[in-house]
């Protein structure tokens, strides 16, 4: 199975690299002393000299025996990198290039370098598997200089753009395709690609473990549910507990017998995309072989109705035996997860992560621009929120105050799986907070993890969020302990 749908091929030339004669020149330019040198037309001077005292990136495309792209890229941060990065793609897919140079990248630092590269390969995805008519050749050879970015970093940034389409991927593919089984069945081949273990719980391994959330959101199914664990240990692993996360795998989710109306259900094959994100997450890490022991759990199943699926009122019996009254079957999201985390708890773990798609009220504060985080981790959180500012996952802290816990209380259980009609975000995080013994932060990726339009280096659908975001992460918590 192929699930890299990049369409830019990075590799590297030594010198001025004149044996590039039918390549495209992408020629970026900073300054308007360079615009100076280049003895340009009087109109396109004029023009590019207007964005640069702009601040404003802006591709010209200079028509001749073969295409010239002028990148006006004033110095910008790492996004505003990514972004002009973004936008020579789309220049070069418009003018259907097959193979460009980047000169000029030598006035950058090698950050630099690898934003505005990052964002020219994240734009280059598409999911094109189900459409009649694609092309075959239509992706683009780009070449760069050797010396701007070094041989590990360039490997780096390939492996992690594969796992980011990897992770776009899962979630772009519709559940008639990519159900609790088969999403096990990827995740088994991604091991083996980029190096790290699984192990996969099939039913009657979760009802050993009396897994009871992810049992009765699986009644309405006739897909079974899977437990998928990752294992990446590493020999050199500087951590002696391993990071663990936690990602919701509701592979598609109608709402149960609190059925989703309006037009809601369109698009809940993104309720999977927190699970998608793990196993992004730790492919990124194995396949650069990051020294940090790392484990990903994912819980896989539909949300679906039948004669015999979960209704209001039961009452079910987690893992670690904690009662629950069901009053939402749409607020499934925290009963699989509850299981997981539980899960979590024999691996003596230093921070517990989980991800998910986990509710309205988070899309509803952040939209697609960011992500809810809340816990009892703050040192980390606080590291999360410096890393998303970086990779512009950023994040908007939430409380869990003690309030909010009332909300959740029952009179014939233990918990009740919904707070009620406010602090619908801190109430699913108490939820989930029930359930754990160690460090822990949940994000709640609804609001960003799938757009309905393009922008940017982002695509409609998928966006993998948060894969970059915690790939970061551990890769600074690694260096900073």
């Amino acid at each position: 199975m192929q699930y890299n749908y990049s369409n830019a091929l990075l590799n590297t030339y030594e010198a001025d690299g004149n044996m590039l004669q039918d390549a495209d020149n992408v020629l970026l330019v900073c300054s308007t002393k360079q615009l100076n040198r280049l003895k340009l037309q009087p109109s396109l001077l004029m023009a590019a000299t207007k964005a640069l005292e702009d601040n404003k990136t802006q591709v010209f495309t200079i028509l001749g025996n073969k295409r010239n792209f002028l990148v006006t890229t004033p110095r910008r941060n790492a996004e505003e990198l990514r972004l002009a990065g973004a936008l020579v793609f789309k220049n070069l897919k418009k003018r259907q290039s097959k193979s460009a140079k980047f000169k000029g990248l030598k006035q950058f630092s090698e950050a630099e370098c690898y934003a505005l590269l990052e964002g020219f390969l994240l734009s280059s995805y598409a999911f094109v598997k189900y459409k009649k008519e694609k092309s075959q050749d239509d992706k683009i050879d780009i070449y760069l200089p050797s010396t701007v970015l070094s041989a590990d970093r360039l490997a780096e940034l390939k492996v992690l753009v594969e796992a980011v389409s990897l992770t776009k991927t899962l979630v772009n593919e519709p559940v008639n395709y990519m159900d609790a089984v088969r999403f096990s069945e990827v995740a088994t081949e991604a091991g083996r690609q980029f190096g790290f273990e699984t192990e996969i719980l099939h039913r009657d391994k979760i009802e050993a473990l009396k897994m009871g959330g992810l049992l009765a959101v699986n009644k309405g199914s006739e897909t079974p549910p899977t437990f998928n664990v990752f294992h990446y240990r590493p020999a050199n692993a500087v951590n002696a507990k391993p990071l663990v996360l936690v990602g919701k795998g509701v592979m598609f989710d109608t709402g149960g017998y609190s059925l989703k109306t309006g037009g809601v259900m369109s698009g809940m094959k993104c309720d999977m995309a927190g699970g998608a994100a793990v196993l992004g997450i730790v492919s990124a890490i194995a396949g650069n072989r990051v020294p940090y022991h790392v484990i990903g759990l994912v819980p896989a199943t539909d949300n679906k109705i039948s004669s015999n699926a979960l209704v209001v009122d039961d009452v079910i019996t987690m893992m670690d035996g904690t009662t629950v009254e069901v009053q939402n079957t749409d607020a499934e999201g925290r009963l699989v997860l509850a299981d997981a985390l539980t899960y979590a708890k024999k691996f003596d773990p230093e921070l517990v992560i989980d991800m998910a798609t986990l509710t309205g009220a988070s899309a509803a504060i952040t939209g697609s621009f960011g992500i809810a985080v809340l816990g009892d981790a703050q040192g980390a959180i606080d590291e999360l929120k410096t890393v998303g500012e970086t990779v512009y996952e950023r994040l908007v802290q939430l409380p869990l105050w003690k309030e909010y816990r009332e909300l959740l209380k029952s009179s014939i259980a233990d918990l009740k799986n919904i707070g009620g009609s406010i602090g619908g975000v801190s109430t699913s995080s108490l939820f989930l907070k029930h359930f754990t013994d160690y460090p822990w932060l949940h994000l709640d990726i609804a609001g960003a993890a799938f757009v309905k339009e393009a922008k940017g280096y982002r695509q409609s659908g998928a966006t993998a969020v948060p894969v970059r975001l915690v790939y970061e992460f551990v890769k600074r918590h690694m260096n900073k302990g």
